[in-house]
């Protein structure tokens, strides 16, 4: 390999749409979208190509350089064929690949206890499953390990997924700054998160196909953890649900909370509901469930 003793570096600078076939060895910025470019030589200089290649800084677009992911499973030497042939794999997009699940950090959420992430997870279920109705948005909702504070409701609507890396170690959990709280910790709602006497108003799908694994929902304060209202194909597993009903809390009175409350209407019964492997803690009622719910287990 030749030594060549660089005494002034060569450099353009201009729009991307204008960057010229650099010479060898000759940089290139373009000043709108903050690229760097060093031209690749010529054939005779022994360039695989001619053309320009782009030197990497925090303005790169890192996913459209490495563009295809392919499944190895690799492990112990064994190579997975994921296609029709070993020399045919199947490649997808990177950003595909990353995008085959969603994590509630993704939408602003921080997890460490004291952040609040009302308004982060309010977000994520609404865009997953609620802003448009195509089966092609909705993606799973991860909850990394840690403690999610939240000060509302959490608002879960029709085919909504969610899950934690286990029950100790994803909590979600209600501490309100004030003395004002809601009657809920976390509640189903329809495809447009409307509850209550307004459920299922505005052509909107009742609550339905939803999942939720490997979480706790935890509150701070005397109140009811987690209603299931006018929800039909709902599964539960591993999943604690845990209320506020101390001495400390309760006072005088005594509260009329409920950790897992199934309710309907008249138009609307809840049915096809399994509750597997969850925990019932600190409440007045651990699991109260409606007469005319049907397919409850």
């Amino acid at each position: 390999m030749a030594i060549v003793q660089i005494s002034r570096i060569t450099h353009r600078q201009g729009l991307a749409e204008n960057l010229p076939q650099l010479a060898g060895g000759e940089l290139g910025w373009s000043i709108d979208d903050r690229k760097l470019y060093i031209g690749n030589g010529t054939l005779t200089d022994g360039a695989p190509v001619i053309g320009n290649t782009e030197v990497l800084t925090e303005f790169s677009d890192v996913l459209a350089l490495a563009s295809s992911y392919t499944y190895k499973g690799d492990a112990g030497g064994y190579t997975v064929v994921t296609g029709a042939t070993a020399a045919a794999p199947i490649t997808r997009k990177l950003q595909e690949k990353f995008d085959d699940f969603a994590s509630v950090k993704d939408f602003g959420a921080k997890g460490d206890g004291s952040t609040d992430d009302t308004a982060a997870i309010n977000r994520a279920l609404y865009e997953l499953f609620s802003r448009q109705v195509s089966a092609e948005i909705r993606r799973s909702l991860y909850f990394p390990a840690g403690t999610y504070i939240i000060s509302d409701t959490i608002k879960i609507p029709s085919y909504a997924k969610l899950w934690g890396e286990g029950a100790d170690s994803s909590v979600i959990k209600l501490s309100p700054a004030d003395s004002s709280f809601p009657s809920y910790l976390a509640r189903t709602t329809d495809s447009l998160q409307q509850t209550g006497t307004n459920i299922g108003l505005n052509a909107a799908i009742l609550p339905k196909q939803i999942e939720v694994s490997d979480l706790t929902f935890e509150s701070a304060i005397a109140t009811s953890v987690f209603l299931l209202e006018s929800t039909s194909q709902a599964y539960f597993n591993s999943v604690n649900f845990i209320g506020g009903d101390t001495v400390a809390n309760l006072g005088v009175a005594t509260a009329n909370t409920k950790c897992f409350e199934i309710k309907g209407s008249s138009t609307s019964i809840p049915e096809m509901v399994t509750v597997d492997k969850c925990q019932f803690r600190l409440c007045t009622y651990g699991f109260h469930c409606d007469d005319d719910a049907k397919g409850v287990t």
